[in-house]
């Protein structure tokens, strides 16, 4: 079973960047596996619903984004550390909350799934708090 494990949040001013991190492992994981999988992140703030960030294809070669952070966020991947980003910059009050990465327990999917269930394995999530 994977597990996932995000780095990298914190305080940081409006207009600021903060870079996360997402690391696959797990005591049956391969790490053969994690290259199959599409990844994704996904935000929720106190209150609210579970939202999707970005996602990307398991050959990175495709990625996808919610209108409000096109242009300011980028995901990527690293297949060989079994790792998984994503840059945020220009980032805004409201967008302060727990970002969450997610698993696409599909193998070489050749869709880049949005929605949060679809999505089998999630990371514990890590809190980026944006202020004004």
């Amino acid at each position: 079973q994977v597990q996932l494990t995000e780095s990298g949040g914190g305080l940081v001013q409006a207009g600021g960047s903060l870079s996360l991190s997402c690391a696959a492992s797990g005591r049956s994981f391969r790490s053969a596996m994690f290259s199959t999988y599409t990844m994704g992140w996904f935000r929720q703030a106190p209150g609210k619903e579970r939202e999707f960030v970005a996602a990307i294809s398991w050959t990175g070669s495709s990625t996808d984004y919610a209108t409000s952070v096109k242009g300011r966020f980028t995901i990527s991947r690293d297949n060989a550390k079994n790792t998984v980003y994503l840059q945020m910059n220009s980032l805004k009050p409201e967008e302060t909350a727990g970002y969450f990465c997610a698993a696409d327990l599909n193998p070489r999917s050749t869709i880049l799934v949005v929605t949060s269930y679809d999505y089998g394995a999630w990371g514990q999530g890590t809190q980026v708090t944006v202020s004004s």
